[in-house]
């Protein structure tokens, strides 16, 4: 949980004429009308929230047209993590699990590479061993056993996803 500042997604192509733009690869819960951002090292509010959670439009305050919103096109939109909302039991943030080691009790399975949000599951991309090919593990109770975000550390079943 070393992060300080969570990823809601990047600024994607403009929206209209307002300022407004999408967002590519959002985590929606973090880009609630009037949350703070950091984009382009400076702070800034959204005042605009629009679309569905699959494909967020958003406005920040001090981005009045197209221009200044193509400006920003590619920029992370970063939230300090102390104004993230609460998460529930089981629930984790994508950077608090990239880099945790997976392992099956005791065996070295590999490195948490990135978090892929697919349409009915989150899964783990897990980076083995050179020459072997990525693991996809949902995150689901019957693959996944424990998650130590202090100890970064992931401890799976391996029959459940048919590597043994």
């Amino acid at each position: 949980m070393s992060a300080k500042r969570l990823r809601a997604g990047k600024v994607g192509r403009p929206h209209g004429l307002d300022g407004s733009f999408h967002v590519r690869d959002p985590t929606p819960s973090l880009l609630d009308e009037g949350a703070q951002v950091v984009v382009g090292g400076r702070d800034r509010t959204i005042v605009r929230r629009a679309g569905d959670d699959q494909r967020p439009i958003v406005r920040l305050g001090d981005c009045e047209d197209r221009e200044a919103a193509e400006a920003l096109r590619g920029e992370a939109l970063m939230v300090p993590r102390a104004e993230a909302p609460e998460l529930e039991e089981d629930e984790w943030w994508e950077e608090d699990l990239v880099g945790c080691q997976v392992r099956d009790g005791e065996e070295i399975v590999g490195t948490v590479r990135r978090l892929l949000g697919l349409p009915s599951v989150d899964v783990l991309e897990v980076a083995r061993g050179e020459g072997e090919a990525d693991l996809l593990v949902p995150l689901v109770s019957d693959a996944v056993r424990s998650v130590d975000v202090g100890r970064q550390l992931i401890d799976v079943d391996l029959r459940f996803l048919g590597g043994h």
